[in-house]
C-alpha cells in the first residue's frame, strides 16, 4: 500500500473518533465537519490505492 495512502486512512480513522468525541460531546456542527473531513480523506485513500494498482507495471509471464 503506498505511504500516501496509508496516510490519509490514518487521518480518515482519527477523524471518525474526533466526530465520535465530538458527538458524544453534544457538539453536532464540530462532529459533522469531522465526519465530511473523514469522507475527504476515505476518497484520497481510495484514490491513491487505486492509481498505484494501475500504475504499476505488468509482470512478465513467467514459463
Amino acid at each position: 500500500m503506498p505511504r500516501l495512502a496509508v496516510y490519509a486512512l490514518a487521518v480518515c480513522l482519527l477523524a471518525v473518533a474526533a466526530a465520535v468525541v465530538s458527538f458524544v460531546e453534544g457538539s453536532v456542527l464540530i462532529g459533522v465537519v469531522w465526519i465530511l473531513l473523514a469522507g475527504l480523506s476515505s476518497n484520497m485513500t481510495w484514490y491513491y490505492f487505486r492509481r498505484s494498482r494501475t500504475s504499476r507495471p505488468d509482470s512478465p509471464a513467467t514459463n
